[in-house]
């Protein structure tokens, strides 16, 4: 009999164990900070990096593995949050959960140098451009995360045909597979690396960060003003860094510990 009592014991020990580890992991998928922006785990893995049939700098297609799992904003920086780390909104059109925009590559960086000093570490940062073509194909090899039909673009992203020609709360339209809002449109996102048009022939295999140097800093997802096409996960544009437009912003990532 006492053996019995030791053995259920034991059993429902485990199972405590079992679902509370289960629950750490869930919790674990997802992160908010200090000032309420929300993250979601993205996870290592490879694909298929570019396009066949898109610009001349989508090619060629290559693989790439993203070696480290990393978080990603859920959302693009809204202007509230901009204003907690800033004390300033620089932007067009005005809303407080509309993205920040008006902001360039090097004001993106100033956010995180402030943001990682007012919590204490070093883990935000902008996404490299691998980085963000994995998180937003989310295990897909089709021209956007939700298939090849441009019909249904607007179903994922505020685009030229619809946002009357400015930005929008963000989170309004549907995610991506990976739980991530406005990954197309809405507005274009900085990210962290150089351009190099003729970069993706001679990419590292594991975690590139594209060039050493150039002129302009990449920016993804087209925007408000970009037309289906650029509403594509292999679409690529640049821009110099000190350039201040209405129609770029930016998503964060952050570095487990």
């Amino acid at each position: 009999m006492q053996e019995k009592v030791w053995i259920v014991l034991l059993l429902t020990i485990t199972f405590t164990l079992c679902s509370t580890l289960a629950a750490g992991a869930a919790q674990d998928k997802q992160y908010a900070n200090s000032i309420g922006m929300e993250f979601v785990l993205i996870p290592s893995g490879s694909f298929l990096m570019g396009s066949k049939s898109g610009e001349e700098d989508e090619a060629p297609v290559h693989k790439v593995t993203i070696s480290k799992p990393f978080y990603l904003g859920k959302y693009e920086v809204t202007q509230e949050q901009w204003e907690a780390v800033m004390k300033s909104n620089p932007s067009k059109n005005k809303g407080r959960n509309n993205p920040v925009e008006r902001v360039s590559w090097n004001d993106a960086q100033e956010f995180v140098n402030r943001l990682n000093a007012k919590e204490g570490h070093n883990r935000y940062r902008l996404p490299t451009e691998a980085e963000w073509e994995y998180a937003a194909r989310a295990g897909t090899n089709t021209a956007s995360s939700f298939g090849n039909n441009a019909n249904e673009l607007s179903s994922h992203a505020w685009w030229k045909e619809n946002s009357g020609n400015t930005t929008h709360p963000v989170g309004q339209k549907k995610p991506n597979p990976y739980g991530l809002y406005d990954i197309y449109g809405n507005v274009w996102e900085w990210v962290q690396d150089w351009h190099g048009e003729k970069y993706y022939a001679k990419s590292p295999g594991t975690d590139p960060k594209g060039p050493s140097s150039g002129k302009a800093r990449v920016r993804r997802g087209g925007g408000w003003d970009g037309d289906a096409w650029e509403c594509r996960s292999a679409y690529r544009s640049c821009t110099m860094p000190d350039l201040l437009d209405s129609y770029i912003g930016f998503r964060l990532a952050l570095s487990p510990e």
